[in-house]
């Protein structure tokens, strides 16, 4: 029988034996394909099998495991931990500080005042368990119930306050100004000559907000840690009347403390006029004292010495030449004295 195995013009896929029986072929190729598929479906698989079982826990985060939708246990420490797959299911819960915007809102103050209150909060999940079962792990449903609380906690807090003592409360400080003995001075009633400022310690407004909201952790897993106002405004449609009212009022409040500074101006003058008068009539009367005085020492001066003998002459002499000097007044220089003039003959010693 003809080998047809070597002849090699005979295309023909069957090969012989030398005995003239079939060769086996070998089908190595077409089975380690589909082993090959079969091992990448099975490492596929295992992979995601894997990274179903683990659970990746952040630092920022709490991680709930819940087995048929009942939360089992709460991850809170980050690191890497494991679930069972398929079975346990993974809600993830915010653990940093968060922050929430609540709108611009109007409250009414107790004389009847509208202001618009615009704050923030600082909240974040202490509770995570709570939190699942009260919010369903959700952030904006927190948020709406934060709204509300702290709303309400605003409007029932300056509901009791007057406009003017909501605006002195914004920052926990108010000035005053009091008297010597430390009591406070009204607006009617301010002595500036006596009156100083002090800045006091008040309970802000935010802390009173504060007082009112601490349930809220106990109810929802959560906690409140700061509310402060950004924003205390008056309402646009009577922030004009509200300006003109105030402008009027500080008006009312300058004359007053015009027409004090007048009055008491008025008495100063007054009193340093009346000083003054007193002053000048002692110096008058002191120097029409001294005056009388001096004469009275001159005459006697003047007597006791025309009343010697021999002083007269010599007085008699100094009293020619002074009224000789009074006479010669201007360029002129010259006198001309009669031979009988008295000043002539106390010069010729014949006085």
């Amino acid at each position: 029988m003809a080998d047809f195995t070597q002849n090699p013009n005979v295309q023909n896929f069957e090969r012989y034996n030398s005995d003239g029986t079939k060769k086996k072929e070998k089908k190595s190729g077409k089975g380690g394909r589909k082993f090959g598929v079969f091992f990448v479906v099975l490492l596929v698989f295992a992979v995601f099998l894997l990274g179903n079982c683990m659970v990746v826990t952040k630092q920022n985060q709490f991680k709930l495991i819940r087995q048929f939708g009942r939360v089992d246990r709460v991850v809170s420490e980050p690191g890497l931990s494991f679930k069972l797959p398929f079975v346990e299911s993974i809600d993830t819960v915010p653990k940093e500080l968060l922050i929430y915007d609540l709108p611009a809102s109007d409250v009414i103050t107790s004389d009847k005042k509208t202001m618009i209150v615009d704050s923030y909060v600082l909240w974040r999940v202490t509770d995570p368990l709570r939190f699942a079962q009260t919010l369903s792990c959700s952030v904006k449903s927190a948020e709406g119930r934060i709204d509300a609380i702290v709303y309400n906690a605003t409007k029932n807090t300056i509901s009791n306050m007057k406009q003017d003592e909501v605006i002195r409360s914004r920052d926990g400080k108010m000035t005053i100004t009091v008297d010597e003995s430390g009591a406070e001075l009204s607006g009617n009633d301010l002595d500036l000559s006596e009156g100083k400022e002090e800045v006091i310690e008040i309970t802000s407004l935010t802390e009173e907000v504060m007082g009112q909201i601490n349930h809220v952790e106990n109810q929802y897993g959560i906690e409140l840690v700061a509310v402060e106002v950004k924003k205390l405004d008056l309402p646009d449609d009577n922030k004009q009347a509200v300006y003109t009212r105030m402008i009027s009022e500080r008006g009312n409040i300058a004359a007053q403390y015009t027409a004090e500074g007048k009055s008491e101006a008025k008495m100063i003058e007054n009193t340093t006029d009346k000083e003054v008068s007193i002053m000048l009539s002692d110096a008058k009367a002191k120097a029409e004292a001294t005056v009388a005085e001096g004469e009275a020492e001159y005459m006697r001066i003047l007597s006791g010495a025309y009343a010697d003998p021999e002083k007269t002459d010599f007085y008699s002499f100094v009293r020619a030449l002074d009224a000789l000097k009074e006479s010669v007044v201007g360029d002129n220089k010259t006198v001309i004295l009669t031979e009988d003039s008295p000043i002539t003959q106390i010069f010729n010693g014949r006085y």
